[in-house]
C-alpha cells in the first residue's frame, strides 16, 4: 500500500451540519480529500451540543467530522462571503445541507458559485430536494423513514411503525451525497466542468425499499410488518435458542435442503407441499419457523451459529454494541472500531470505514477540529492573508 490517498489532491468546503452532510464530508476526508468546515462563529454545528460529551467536547461531532479541518465565517456579513467565494476559486467540491433557497437568499448558490469556479461540484442534501411540491419543507431522519415508506415495513407484526435503530436517512443521504460528488469528478474529466448534485433524503429511503415496491405493483397489496423474516426469502429470519437468539439464511434451494437433511435431520420437510419452494416458504414462514426452533432451543447460540456455519449455512449471533467493540473480525481485522486521539478530549473511539482500498490509504488521519481551529492556517495558506487581516476579521464578528 502506497502512502497516498485516492482525493489528496481534492479540496471540499464542507457547509454542512448535524448527520447527512457530515458524514459526506467524513467520507471524503478519510479518502484523502482536504475537507474545510465552515462554521457559524461562536456556536458552529449543530451536533456540537449533542452527547455523549468528554471533557465539554461531543463525542458525536467529532464521529462525524474527522479528518477535517475547521474554520468559522459569518455568511451574513459581505466580508464572510467574500472569504467563502474566494474560497470556492481555489475548492473542487461544496457540499451543503440547508433547506432549499438558503444559500440562493445568500447570494452563494450553484448558479452564483459556479460562475466564480466552472469546475465547482456542489454537492446539496436535503429532506426532499430541491424541486418538487415538498421542496420547501423541513426534513429530519425520522421523517425521511416515515415519507420514505421504510417505517411502515419495520416492526414486529401487528405492532406499529418502527424507526430504525440508526439515523438510516441521514446515513443514506451522506453516502449518496458522496457517490454524486465523486462520480461527477470523474465527469468533470470529460465535460471540463463541474456540476450540481441535488440529494433528497426522503429519495434515498425508496431506493433503500429493494423489491417492496415490485411487490406492491405486482400484488396490489400494501406489504405488511413481519418482523425479521424477509419477504422473498425463507428460512431467513430470527430463531429462539436456549440462551438467547440466531439469524440464519438459506438462500436457496440446495441450501435448504442440506439445512433440512444435515442440521434439522428432516428430510421430510423438503417434500412437504408447504415448503416445496421459495414463494410457498414465505409464505408458511411461520409453520416452518416452528419446526427450525423446535431444533434451535435446544441449543445455546454458539452451538447453533457453530453447526450451521460447519454445514455452509449462512447464521450469526445478534451482536450488541459490547460485542461488536471488541470482535476480533469486525473490530480488530476490518478496523471498524478506531481508537484515536483528540487535543481535548485525550484517547476517544470513532467508527471506521467500511470502504477498503489495496493500494491509497482510507484511515482517520485527523481527530474533529475544536470550533475555528484552523481558521487562520486556512486563511493564511488558501488567501495568503496577513495576520493583521485575521485580527480585524475576528474583531469584526466576520471569524
Amino acid at each position: 500500500m502506497t502512502e497516498h490517498r485516492a482525493l489528496e489532491n481534492i479540496t471540499v468546503i464542507d457547509m454542512t451540519r448535524v448527520v447527512a452532510g457530515p458524514f459526506c464530508g467524513a467520507m471524503l476526508g478519510d479518502l484523502g480529500a482536504t475537507v474545510i468546515k465552515v462554521e457559524i462563529p461562536g456556536r458552529g454545528d449543530d451536533s456540537r451540543a449533542y452527547g455523549p460529551y468528554v471533557n465539554g467536547e461531543s463525542l458525536y461531532y467529532s464521529n462525524l467530522n474527522r479528518n477535517k479541518y475547521g474554520i468559522t465565517l459569518n455568511l451574513k456579513t459581505e466580508e464572510g462571503k467574500k472569504i467563502l467565494k474566494d474560497l470556492v476559486k481555489k475548492a473542487d467540491i461544496l457540499i451543503e445541507n440547508f433547506r432549499p433557497g438558503v444559500m440562493e437568499r445568500l447570494g452563494l448558490g450553484y448558479e452564483e458559485l459556479c460562475k466564480i469556479n466552472e469546475r465547482l461540484i456542489y454537492g446539496a442534501v436535503s429532506g426532499f430536494g430541491s424541486y418538487g411540491p415538498y421542496k420547501d419543507r423541513p426534513g429530519y431522519d425520522i421523517i425521511a423513514q416515515a415519507m420514505g415508506g421504510l417505517m411502515s415495513l419495520t416492526g414486529q407484526e401487528g405492532n406499529p411503525p418502527t424507526r430504525v435503530g440508526s439515523a438510516i436517512g441521514d446515513l443514506l443521504g451522506g453516502l449518496n451525497l458522496t457517490i454524486g460528488v465523486t462520480a461527477a469528478l470523474n465527469a468533470r474529466n470529460i465535460t471540463g466542468k463541474g456540476q450540481k448534485i441535488d440529494i433528497s433524503l426522503v429519495d434515498c429511503v425508496v431506493a433503500s425499499l429493494e423489491q417492496a415496491v415490485q411487490r406492491f405493483e405486482v400484488s396490489g397489496e400494501v406489504p405488511e410488518r413481519h418482523g425479521n423474516m424477509y419477504e422473498s426469502i425463507a428460512p431467513y429470519d430470527m430463531y429462539h435458542t436456549k440462551d438467547g437468539y440466531v439469524v440464519i439464511g438459506c438462500g436457496n434451494q440446495k441450501m435448504f435442503e442440506k439445512f433440512c437433511n444435515e442440521i434439522l435431520q428432516t428430510p421430510e420437510l423438503i417434500i412437504d407441499k408447504r415448503f416445496l419452494t421459495v414463494p410457498l416458504r414465505v409464505k408458511n414462514n411461520k409453520e416452518m419457523k416452528q419446526y427450525i426452533e423446535n431444533w434451535t432451543e435446544t441449543l445455546t447460540v454458539n452451538e447453533v451459529v457453530q453447526r450451521l456455519l460447519d454445514s455452509g449455512i449462512p447464521a450469526g449471533p445478534i451482536y450488541d454494541l459490547s460485542d461488536i467493540v471488541k470482535d476480533e473480525h469486525i473490530a480488530n481485522a476490518r478496523e471498524m472500531i478506531v481508537h484515536t486521539k483528540h487535543p481535548v478530549m485525550g484517547d476517544i473511539v470513532l467508527n471506521g470505514n467500511p470502504i477498503k482500498m489495496s493500494d491509497t490509504r482510507v484511515d482517520i488521519h485527523k481527530a474533529s477540529p475544536t470550533l475555528g481551529e484552523d481558521t487562520e492556517n486556512i486563511l493564511t495558506q488558501y488567501l495568503n492573508m496577513e495576520k493583521e487581516q485575521i485580527t480585524e476579521l475576528r474583531e469584526m464578528g466576520v471569524i
